[in-house]
């Protein structure tokens, strides 16, 4: 046999064991990250969107239902939509301090994809973005405002520009009621 096959199935001295796993704990430990810090005021600005909620469009009849809640150590609000045709999507949304924004990422059941930046503004969340319009040519400006009302409900309107903000459409209006557990 070999030197070299001998030293490899030799054991270590436990001493050499006991340091291996000090320096693996210390260095291990030391890189990982430290705890999110998601607990300031503006992390907390869009609370008032989190919960269970039924979504009534403007003709009052229920559009879909919606579960609004925080993740990830309380950094991110996710949300999780469901149209009452069946249809079905989630965001993401979270405060950056470095930049002093709001960013959702929006995505569907049916490969859509919507990113908008924003904040608070006048006691709404307004978030803003941009995408490709139908034909996959001319970029469409998107804007989602939620608005808490003085009853508890929250109104979403999402409206679309094709002139860049000269005109406005609505996409979808919704009005936001807790479900009643």
């Amino acid at each position: 046999m070999s030197t070299s096959a001998t030293l490899a199935r030799a054991p270590l001295p436990l001493g050499a064991c006991i340091l291996l796993s000090t320096l693996f704990i210390h260095f291990g430990l030391a890189a990982q990250p430290s705890p999110a810090t998601c607990g300031s005021a503006e992390h907390r600005q869009f609370d008032f969107w989190i919960g269970d909620w039924e979504v009534y469009g403007p003709n009052g009849k229920l559009a879909g239902t919606n579960r609004v809640e925080k993740i990830l150590a309380g950094c991110v609000l996710q949300e999780n939509w469901e149209s009452v045709q069946g249809g079905q999507g989630k965001s993401f949304n979270m405060y950056f301090s470095r930049d002093k924004t709001w960013r959702q990422t929006w995505v569907d059941g049916a490969g859509g994809r919507l990113d908008l930046v924003g904040g608070l503004a006048a006691e709404r969340m307004v978030l803003r973005g941009e995408m490709a319009g139908d034909s996959g040519g001319a970029r469409v400006l998107h804007e989602i405002s939620f608005t808490p009302n003085e009853d508890g409900s929250v109104t979403q309107q999402w409206r679309a520009s094709p002139d860049g903000g000269e005109t406005w459409k609505d996409v979808f209006v919704g009005i936001y009621r807790r479900t009643k557990d």
